[in-house]
């Protein structure tokens, strides 16, 4: 690699054999996976938030605040996967962690809300690809 600490990113040092390649690989295939799944969700859910008038009943004002919610801290992990400064697993970690139960939180909210189902479907594939990628940090 190019000098920089590999392993605090969670790359392998060096890649010796076929399996670590596929290791390799399989990282970077789940960590855009799971930013391009945030992308999605932040779009769906601003839109979603913007579709809710905000002094509408209590009902839209909870749905408008997780889609608003939602669009921020996907917004916020897809930076965070895709960006090259350094940073550690751990705040990797928790970041992914952070976006997945945001999401899921989102979905009960949006599966209660009528037309609002195709947000909630969204959440769900973002918090699936965040467990995965979650998965492949250990």
């Amino acid at each position: 690699m190019d000098g920089f600490d590999a392993k605090a990113r969670g790359y392998p040092r060096v890649v010796t054999s076929t399996t670590s390649r596929q290791e390799l690989i399989r990282f970077l295939e789940d960590r855009f996976a799971c930013a391009q799944a945030c992308t999605e969700c932040a779009r769906v859910c601003a839109l979603r938030a913007s579709l809710m008038d905000p002094d509408g009943p209590k009902e839209q004002d909870l749905v408008r605040r997780k889609g608003i919610q939602c669009t921020e801290v996907c917004d916020a992990t897809c930076l965070v996967l895709s960006e090259g400064v350094h940073r550690d697993e751990a705040a990797v970690r928790s970041q992914v962690e952070w976006c997945r139960d945001v999401c899921l939180e989102g979905a009960d909210v949006f599966d209660e809300y009528d037309g609002a189902q195709d947000a909630a479907k969204e959440c769900r594939a973002c918090a699936q690809a965040c467990s995965d990628f979650l998965a492949i940090l250990g």
